[in-house]
């Protein structure tokens, strides 16, 4: 199983960005997948989370301005990010409770998200 994000960038303060995260491989189904950020310096921390049906979780910090949803056909999920503001800086990671022979983990590698005041 391979997760691998895409759509970080530059951008200024009060612009939008967009991500995505493509599962692909021997998946059955995906679980819960979620967005995770870590900042230099700092602890990797939860932005948000979906589960398979629908039910989103979200961080202080991302509620109002951020918005999670996933793609079941397509294993894909997204997160559009609104407002953004230099604090949100940071590699965004993905994460997918995948169902294969078992439940496993799976990570990507991160995206870069960098917000210039």
């Amino acid at each position: 199983v391979h997760v691998v994000e895409s759509g970080g960038g530059l951008v200024q303060a009060g612009g939008s960005l967009r991500l995505s995260c493509a599962a692909s491989g021997s998946i059955f189904s995906i679980s819960a997948m979620g967005w995770y950020r870590q900042a230099p310096g700092k602890e990797r921390e939860v932005v948000a989370e979906i589960s398979s049906g629908g039910s989103t979780f979200y961080a202080d910090s991302a509620k109002g301005r951020f918005t999670i949803s996933r793609d079941n056909a397509k294993n894909t999920l997204y997160l559009q990010m609104d407002s953004l503001k230099p604090e949100d800086t940071a590699m965004y990671y993905c994460a997918a409770l995948v169902n294969t022979k078992d439940e496993n983990e799976y990570w990507g590698q991160g995206t870069q998200v960098t917000v210039s005041s």
